[in-house]
């Protein structure tokens, strides 16, 4: 599994959609569809969510478009990405290749953004699973950095960080792509029983994010917007067998490789996690 940090920075004020993770994945796709076009439909086509992308994250103007920002020349902007597909060195590769060996820039629709650093780390879930049980008694703190949905019953978005919805889609996550000698069992009860949030609310915000345009039984193209909150939110434990502290700080830690809920891929679920004993 792979965490990437690339920084990119316009040359000239731009607008870019309030909801830029849709844009900014879709130009990320076309760089390495000209490297290889066969990773590229791997990635769009992966039931596992082969790809994390947070979307810009920095400080924006204002535009005199509607449902628009503004990029700035005199700013720098962070894109995380992360990669928990079995074949992530085939697309980290790519990745370089697209990003820093052929090219250093992203086409998006109103202008150009050039990378300026790219760092990445790699690790492995027996790894984290070893860190995770290196902590006497955790605490977490999961910084919900853009809006994160987690789809819990039909198309019913949680627009809270509770423990089962966090934890469950982290569950989900971790399992649909892990080998079977890694994967974990928790149950919902087990985390409503031990776990306990404590949200930051003065952090806290809710968000509804454009993250992909579809067409109609007419052939019109229709905005598809998904909702879900950001935040600051710490996850303690009360009379938890050490068989889930072990398991929900192991989930908490692959979440900056996989982010939570869904539209991952388009900028939603993009967290950092600081775990401490």
């Amino acid at each position: 599994m792979r965490h990437i940090t690339v920084t990119v920075r316009p040359t000239t004020r731009f607008p870019v959609p309030i909801s830029d993770g849709y844009s900014v994945y879709s130009s990320l796709l076309s760089a390495l569809d000209a490297v290889d076009e066969s990773v590229s439909e791997h990635i769009h086509d992966s039931p596992l969510g082969s790809l994390h992308c947070s979307g810009l994250l920095g400080v924006f103007g204002d535009s005199d478009r509607s449902y628009h920002k503004s990029v700035r020349p005199n700013q720098s902007y962070e894109l995380t990405l992360g990669v928990v597909d079995p074949q992530d060195q085939e697309i980290f590769q790519t990745l370089v290749q697209a990003l820093v060996l052929e090219g250093d820039e992203l086409e998006l629709t109103n202008g150009t953004l050039h990378v300026e650093s790219f760092e990445s780390e790699n690790t492995t879930r027996q790894e984290i699973l070893k860190e995770a049980n290196g902590y006497d008694d955790p605490a977490i703190e999961i910084n919900f950095r853009t809006a994160t949905c987690i789809e819990e019953a039909g198309e019913v978005t949680t627009m809270f960080p509770y423990r089962v919805a966090v934890f469950n889609s982290l569950l989900g996550k971790w399992n649909q792509s892990a080998s079977e000698e890694v994967e974990l069992d928790i149950g919902r009860e087990s985390l409503a029983a031990g776990v306990i949030e404590k949200p930051d609310e003065r952090s806290y915000d809710t968000h509804s994010v454009l993250v992909n345009r579809v067409k109609n039984e007419k052939g019109e193209n229709r905005n598809r917007f998904k909702q879900g909150f950001s935040g600051r939110c710490a996850y303690e434990f009360k009379d938890a067998s050490d068989s889930v502290e072990n398991a929900v700080t192991a989930l908490a830690m692959f979440g900056e490789y996989s982010g939570v809920g869904s539209a991952v891929a388009r900028g939603c679920g993009n967290i950092i996690v600081e775990v401490t004993s």
